[in-house]
């Protein structure tokens, strides 16, 4: 019987679709959860970062776990959490004597499903016999980034149509989507990424010179992402006087668009590309971005650089991922999971630092994007150190 690997793809490209849906639906919501529920902005703050606090939690958990339960029960779990946690968000606020512990709670149990696939779905995919693992790795992260313009823009149609009131019938929408995932996780061929008990422990994977190039990619990665996309908005509005609602479309939202096609531009063209040239080629842009975008004096051209700096971070994190798979073939969950770790901490340092020198220089969101030049230019000189490294074994053999 000849295994249909293209349903296995599928499920997992809905799965980081829903990953998108989880991450980027509730922050549409924050000021209506302020107003609605009389929630003071310093607790909605502490929504996203107990989004990612729980992400991070399931990834070292799936380092241990994850081989033990199975990857299939895990990724039904994912998805049976994510449409969950959705459907309590539309709920539980009225239900729970108090709302922000219902928001709360919802948020935990989606995040989970959250982290659940943001570990699996890589090495499902690498497990599956596609020629060019790497473009195939690259198209699959993009579906987050299309999921992500997605949820923008589809939430921000909904809501001019039917009114923002109307959010909690949109949430148990969103919630389908991993609903209609779990059949597919329940039938698609998973293939084991090891051989039972052959993959590699942490301790092992952390004694490895190579590993913690990589770790030191994945925060740079992460952190260069996540610290554009969280404050291209504000640099939006504040460099060019857009309103919030326009902001959002012409920050965030066109930044997860450059970043989807770079990632569907390797995806489809990867097999002739070099890897490690398209990524350093992507962190040079990435830095250039950042400084036009901290030292240019037309907001026109910050603006372009913070929506280019999509298109240079889009390779980054499934690039690196590729490049451990190849280079430790025994990884197996442990690596993908302490991966995910380290870019889910890059992207909670690196929008923090860019916020805490903005705040220092009396809010000048400019001086904070120049802190983030940093991380850029580490990953440049990781993969650097890295392209050395390859080309002395290739010498050496």
């Amino acid at each position: 019987m000849v295994k249909n690997y293209q349903k296995t793809l599928l499920a997992c490209y809905l799965g980081f679709i829903t990953q998108a849906i989880a991450a980027n639906f509730a922050p549409l919501l924050f000021l209506k959860f302020h107003h609605d529920y009389g929630i003071p902005l310093g607790k909605i703050a502490l929504i996203s970062g107990t989004f990612f606090v729980a992400q991070l939690i399931v990834d070292a958990l799936c380092a241990r776990f994850a081989d033990r339960i199975g990857y299939r029960k895990c990724a039904i779990a994912a998805e049976v959490c994510s449409a969950a946690g959705l459907i309590g968000l539309a709920f539980l606020p009225e239900l729970l004597p108090d709302p922000f512990t219902g928001i709360i709670t919802s948020v935990i149990v989606y995040a989970v499903g959250s982290g659940l696939i943001e570990v699996l779905g890589s090495p499902i995919v690498e497990a599956c016999p596609f020629p060019h693992k790497e473009a195939v790795m690259s198209l699959l992260h993009s579906f987050y980034c299309w999921g992500s313009v997605g949820v923008i823009l589809l939430s921000t149609l909904f809501f001019a149509v039917w009114g923002i009131d109307s959010w909690r019938a949109l949430a148990c929408i969103w919630a389908v989507i991993p609903l209609f995932n779990i059949s597919n996780f329940a039938v698609c061929p998973i293939e084991p990424l090891t051989d039972s008990g052959s993959g590699m422990s942490a301790g092992g994977l952390l004694r490895l010179p190579l590993f913690w190039i990589a770790v030191v990619l994945m925060v740079c990665a992460g952190a260069s992402e996540l610290s554009m996309a969280q404050w291209a908005s504000a640099y939006a509005e504040s460099a060019l006087g857009l309103s919030k609602a326009v902001g959002d479309l012409a920050g965030p939202c066109m930044f997860a668009i450059t970043m989807g096609v770079s990632r569907t531009i390797y995806g489809k063209y990867g097999g002739r590309m070099d890897l490690m040239k398209y990524m350093m080629g992507s962190g040079l842009l990435c830095l250039l971005c950042y400084l036009a975008a901290s030292l240019s004096g037309s907001p026109l051209a910050g603006l372009t650089g913070c929506i280019l700096c999509g298109f240079s971070v889009g390779i980054m994190w499934p690039g690196t991922i590729s490049i451990c798979a190849k280079r430790i073939p025994a990884g197996g969950t442990a690596m993908f999971a302490l991966l995910a770790m380290a870019g889910d901490l890059g992207g909670a340092f690196g929008p923090s630092l860019v916020g805490g020198i903005t705040q220092s220089t009396n809010d000048d969101l400019q001086r904070g994007m120049l802190a983030g030049c940093l991380f850029p230019l580490v990953l440049i000189i990781s993969l650097f150190i890295l392209k050395r490294a390859r080309e002395g074994q290739e010498e050496s053999s």
